[in-house]
């Protein structure tokens, strides 16, 4: 996906993720992260414009609920998703989630 076409900057970040598509569930790392969507390194085939449910290991452990729009996809390494609207609590971890990755680097 092109930078121009983001809203927001994405932070790297390397955590580990669970999403659910028309082909099942899956495992994968979510290598990118802003409000407003994410990269999921997976080696797993979506389709562009498929609905998935993702999960977001935190560094805590616990997870975090996502779900979103596949807008790329690229064999063998991933896709990007943009995420669906979701409550203020969700993008308040999310917030959090992103405040701590980037600190990080």
């Amino acid at each position: 996906m092109n930078d121009e076409k983001r809203a927001t900057d994405r932070v790297a970040t390397n955590l580990p993720a669970r999403w659910h598509g028309i082909s099942g569930e899956h495992e994968g790392r979510i290598e990118d992260l802003s409000r407003t969507g994410c990269f999921v390194n997976t080696t797993r085939t979506v389709d562009v414009g498929e609905m998935v449910s993702l999960l977001i290991q935190l560094p805590s452990g616990a997870w975090l609920p996502l779900r979103g729009k596949v807008v790329f996809f690229h064999q063998m390494t991933g896709f990007s998703i943009a995420f669906a609207p979701h409550d203020e609590k969700t993008r308040e971890r999310l917030d959090e989630l992103i405040a701590a990755q980037d600190h990080t680097r």
